[in-house]
């Protein structure tokens, strides 16, 4: 995709910022690996963490693809690129202790708000507020063409996992490495008919609740609370505060959220259409394409959100590959959670 415009961009002092980074990485714990496990190929971690960050330093705007993307920035402009890509229901503030230590050690952080999210906003009020997989990854690609980043190391979790193992899978020369929590999460709506048993169903109760209109009007209404039951389910060991929480909600009352959400959850079990302009994309991905790039994928000893196990999908990583379990009470935001963890796997990922 091609670069519309660049907007305005709000800068703040990077200095400053990069000043707390090092403080930061000074005073953190960033041990990480121990030796236990390792005949299984499994590397665990014990996070050590207090959250000291409440506010990105530097947040822009730029149009991208269909969107006017909000992003907040961090780090050297010539530094190698990391792309940092949060899920639902969740914000660009899971990684406001993540950007710095990378930001330290001279990587160039993006932190974008996804499609319905934050000041991230649809240039034509003609599209489709779509939220099938393969559109939030076009999005992405749009986003790197905009800001002339021809290749980058991309992060996430949630929604934010298969945002990143879609543009590692289909656009491997654009990604330089992948660090992926909960592993391989590209599916399709026939893949999704295959009914569950009872109990894993169960935890997918919001999924069913969103595919009827009492749903929709429920999550609208109540966007906060349930954002913040979602936190509470998915992270039972987490006790984040009101303020944590709060910094994060704004971004749920962007005009697109419901309807990006809406559509997100019903596309998946095949009762909402995407576009058809993404079909031979939703075709590849449906095969479960394989990733090449060199992958470290993580996993929460706490997750109580539905996720798979690792070795369910170990196959799809068939280049450089490592899976780190994190112990302490980690849950589905494992990167708010224990961001040293999550940013000293970036910069492994990343090693020669």
């Amino acid at each position: 995709m091609t670069t519309i415009r660049r907007s305005q961009e709000i800068d703040h002092d990077r200095r400053r910022f990069l000043g707390a980074a090092a403080a930061t990485i000074v005073s953190a714990n960033l041990s990480m690996i121990s030796s236990a496990g390792a005949q299984s190929g499994e590397a665990t971690a014990t996070a050590t963490h207090t959250a000291s960050h409440t506010s990105f330093a530097s947040l822009k705007q730029i149009a991208a693809g269909l969107l006017n993307v909000g992003y907040a920035e961090a780090g050297p402009f010539d530094g190698p690129v990391v792309i940092l890509l949060h899920g639902w229901p969740y914000d660009i503030y899971s990684f406001v202790d993540v950007a710095p230590p990378l930001a330290s050690r001279g990587y160039r952080v993006i932190v974008p708000y996804l499609r319905g999210y934050g000041n991230t906003s649809f240039l034509s009020s003609e599209t489709m507020r779509n939220g099938q997989q393969s559109v939030i990854a076009v999005d992405m690609i749009a986003l790197m063409d905009a800001l002339k980043i021809q290749k980058a190391i991309v992060a996430g979790f949630d929604w934010g996992t298969r945002t990143a193992n879609i543009m590692a899978a289909l656009w491997p020369e654009r990604c330089k490495a992948l660090v992926s929590v909960s592993g391989y999460l590209i599916g399709s709506p026939a893949a999704n008919e295959v009914p569950l048993p009872p109990k894993a169903e169960l935890a997918w109760w919001y999924q069913f609740y969103f595919a009827t209109d009492r749903g929709r009007a429920g999550y609208d209404k109540y966007r906060h609370d349930f954002a913040k039951l979602i936190w509470q389910l998915a992270s039972p060991k987490w006790n984040f505060d009101d303020a944590t929480f709060d910094r994060s909600a704004v971004a749920f009352d962007n005009p697109d959220h419901v309807d990006i959400v809406i559509h997100n959850y019903r596309w998946r079990i095949g009762l909402a259409k995407g576009e058809p302009q993404y079909d031979d994309l939703e075709k590849r991905l449906a095969g479960g394409p394989v990733i090449s790039v060199p992958t470290i994928t993580m996993e929460g000893d706490a997750n109580g959100a539905p996720h798979p196990g690792d070795a369910s999908y170990r196959s799809k990583f068939t280049g450089k590959y490592e899976y780190r379990l994190i112990r302490g009470g980690i849950g589905h935001n494992l990167a708010q959670e224990a961001p040293m963890a999550f940013a000293q796997a970036v910069m492994d990922v990343d090693a020669p």
